[in-house]
Formats: C-alpha cells, structure tokens, sequence
C-alpha cells in the first residue's frame, strides 16, 4: 500500500483531503502532519520566517522517515517552501495548487485570484505567473478581507459572504476564478453560479496530482489496487 504524508499548517483541510482520499486514491495509506502554528506565525510575520522554513523541511524529513511515497504539501502560503526543499529529498513533494494554476492559465488570460489571506495571495499569483511562462496572462487579486478570521471564530456565512463579494469585484474584468486557499473550495459552486465563470480550486487537483505521482513510480494502479 502506497504511502501519503499530508503536511498541514493549519486546521479545517484534513477533513475534505481525507474524503477526496477515498474517492480518488481508496488503496492508499494517509498520514497528517498538522502544525497549526504554522500559518500562525506566517500571518503575524506577513511572510514565510526563516524559522516557518526549517520547521516545514523537518516535517517533510519526518514524513521521509514515516515512509512516504509522495509528500503532500496542503498550504498554498508555503508552496514556496516545497520549490525550495524539493532538491533536498529523493521523496516527491506535490503542491495541492500546482495542477490548478497549471490548468488555469492554460486556458485562461485574464484570472481572478480570490484569497482570504494576503499571505496566501501574494505567492498564488507568483504561482500562476511562473505557470504561464511565456503565455501572455494578466492576474487580478482580489483580497476577501477578513474572511478567513471570520471562518476560525465559527462564522462561516460572513466568511463566505466576503469571498462572494471579493469575486464579483474582479468578476467583471476577469475570464476565470482561482481560489487560493482549499478551505474556500466550499465555495466553487456558489461563485460559478453568482458570476457565470469557470471557478479553479485546489483540493480534487491536488488529490489528483498526488495520484498522477504515484502512478509514475509505479507505486498505485486503479485496476489492481497498490503495487510495489
């Protein structure tokens, strides 16, 4: 059975990725490394700290040690952190936004980014832009401030009443929405409806990326299951 060690930096993810585990990748072994001081630290520094940085390769050794196959790094506010240490381990680290703006801007000129933090917006739009290379693409962020302040003291309406308001901001102007953050993937339905745009989130293509890994290295089949 294949092995999947799952890092997060905060909570209210690891429910969603579980659930898309066994949908997608059901003959797998998942593991959760959480460290919510993470995101904690990230946010009252404005910016990943050095210190975010060598905790976050720690955990990435951990999970080495744990015997993953594939690590899978959940937090889009520290994607960067995965570029960096990825060629410092021989265990593949796949980003949960990778594939969504990889499929963004290849169909797309004009891309919405909505987040709920700035700390987050900031590296997916620097996502997207090294996605697009040569391709001519224009990234629109649009802040749902407070959101996600709102989301962890148990408002959810108010956090998802401000993601909507963020995205008919830059609706107008905008072919496609991204959302840079998987906790707003509760989201993409609404947002698709209230704006009539294709609206990217993370989580699914994340999953599905991680399951693409594995079966490169041979490790996972859907026809029979895991292989070694």
């Amino acid at each position: 059975m294949p092995t999947v060690v799952a890092v997060y930096t905060g909570q209210g993810l690891s429910e969603r990725i579980q659930l898309l585990f066994r949908e997608h990748l059901p003959v797998c072994r998942l593991v959760n490394i959480t460290d919510d001081s993470l995101i904690a630290d990230v946010m009252r520094a404005g910016k990943v700290t050095p210190a975010v940085r060598r905790r976050l390769q720690q955990y990435y050794r951990q999970a080495e040690e744990i015997g993953a196959d594939v690590i899978f790094n959940t937090c889009s506010s520290v994607g960067e952190v995965a570029d960096w240490a990825r060629p410092m381990f021989d265990t593949p680290i796949v980003k949960i936004d990778e594939a969504m703006a990889r499929q963004a801007v290849q169909k797309y000129e004009k891309i919405g980014v909505l987040a709920t933090l700035p700390t987050t917006l900031e590296p997916t739009c620097r996502l997207l832009r090294k996605e697009a290379g040569s391709r001519s693409v224009e990234v629109l962020d649009a802040l749902a401030g407070g959101a996600y302040q709102a989301l962890v003291a148990g408002r959810p309406e108010e956090h998802d009443r401000l993601i909507l308001e963020a995205a008919i901001s830059v609706a107008a102007r905008a072919d496609a929405l991204v959302l840079a953050q998987g906790s707003m993937a509760r989201m993409e339905d609404a947002l698709k409806r209230e704006t009539g745009l294709p609206v990217y989130s993370s989580p699914r293509l994340g999953v599905l990326s991680v399951k693409s890994e594995l079966e490169r290295l041979g490790k996972y089949t859907d026809l029979g299951g895991s292989r070694r």
